[in-house]
């Protein structure tokens, strides 16, 4: 099996749901994939969007880790796995979706909006960025595509909403590889 058809078999059997949320993984990536291409963003935000959570999909318990109170770091493993298939510009925002959350709770408006669940990981995350961190995060390469594909994950949690299927995604999934 190829890794677009793995991509494609793993969102349509794993039907956990997104750790606190009322939307199950796949639901959510699939919803953020959307609102990127609402948006107009290029392919690249596109796939990110689609496959940011995809770390979730390798971890064995993620809920079991949350109770325990401990960080999966879900960024770094999907991030490794998916470097070894996907171009950098595809993988690169998904590595940085978490620091992009911890920068963006720095804003009182945007911390507020987050849902209960994503306040939680944010703390086992290790909680807003410091000064110097966010100077440091400004000036990576991916930086503005990280806090794009942040928003539009956040914003991606709405139940009964209708959406696309995964397969609709298997020619940007083929078209996304290295």
């Amino acid at each position: 099996m190829d890794i677009t058809e793995k991509i494609i078999s793993n969102f349509k059997n794993n039907k956990s749901l997104y750790i606190g949320e009322k939307v199950t993984i796949a639901e959510h990536m699939i919803q953020s994939a959307m609102m990127a291409e609402k948006s107009k963003s290029k392919n690249n935000l596109i796939c990110s969007c689609l496959l940011h959570d995809y770390g979730h999909f390798i971890l064995d318990d993620p809920e079991e880790l949350v109770k325990k109170n401990k960080d999966g770091k879900h960024e770094d493993i999907g991030y490794e796995y998916l470097k070894k298939f996907f171009k950098r510009e595809v993988v690169e925002p998904i590595k940085y979706h978490v620091l992009a959350k911890r920068y963006l709770a720095r804003n009182k408006k945007y911390y507020n909006r987050l849902s209960e669940a994503s306040v939680l990981s944010l703390k086992l995350q290790g909680g807003l960025l410091n000064s110097r961190d966010a100077k440091s995060f400004e000036k990576e390469e991916f930086f503005k595509d990280s806090i794009k594909l942040r928003k539009f994950d956040e914003a991606a949690k709405k139940v009964g909403v209708k959406i696309k299927d995964i397969i609709d995604y298997k020619d940007l999934l083929k078209s996304s590889l290295k």
